[in-house]
């Protein structure tokens, strides 16, 4: 009997051992580490400061116009909460006349994104709702849903070519749903030095 509990001792040995080798033959489980969110915090530090601007406003947007308005001003940037918003000044002269706008921009630490808020001093008030979102490999992208003459539209804010001296920033708009899009409104700043 001594010999029976042997041998089924050996056969369960057996029918383990492989199973003990083999997971510890096995590759170690690869952890994909996601990267950080990127904290946008200072995306828009570079703009802190006075600049000249030239600007190109397409005047009836959305109806196959190509006439454009062009301005030349000021831009004013401030630094507001330790860099969690900003604030900029913008007074300009064209053929329209004299124009003055301001941009709030509000950073949110929890998204990781920026929201934009555009007044001018003709309505007195911030206009429709804020374009949101974020800079990735230095260009900023920023879209909203609002309405033009009644109809549904897109709003897409882009900012590229960024350098220490010098930034580009354009607007345009969508009818149909983001699949194309006209730019409207063209500015290209130059700091001006202090």
């Amino acid at each position: 009997m001594n010999w029976y509990r042997t041998l089924i001792t050996l056969a369960m040995c057996l029918l383990i051992a492989p199973n003990f080798v083999s997971a510890q033959a096995t590759t170690p489980t690869t952890v994909e580490i996601q990267p950080a969110l990127h904290d946008g915090q200072h995306d828009f530090d570079f703009y802190f400061g006075s600049w000249k601007q030239h600007l190109k406003r397409l005047i009836h947007p959305l109806t196959g116009s190509t006439t454009w308005a062009e301005f030349d001003g000021t831009i004013v940037v401030r630094r507001v909460w330790d860099g969690r918003a900003n604030l900029n000044e913008f007074e300009g002269e064209g053929p329209s006349g004299h124009i003055e706008g301001l941009t709030l921009r509000l950073y949110n630490p929890q998204t990781h994104q920026w929201s934009l808020y555009w007044a001018n001093s003709k309505d007195g008030a911030i206009g429709g709702p804020p374009s949101v979102g974020e800079f990735k490999n230095g260009r900023g992208e920023f879209f909203c849903q609002d309405t033009l003459n009644g109809r549904a539209i897109f709003i897409r804010y882009i900012w590229s070519d960024i350098t220490p001296n010098s930034a580009h920033f354009e607007q345009s708009y969508s009818d149909d749903g983001g699949k194309t899009w006209e730019v409207n409104w063209i500015s290209t700043m130059t700091r001006l030095q202090e």
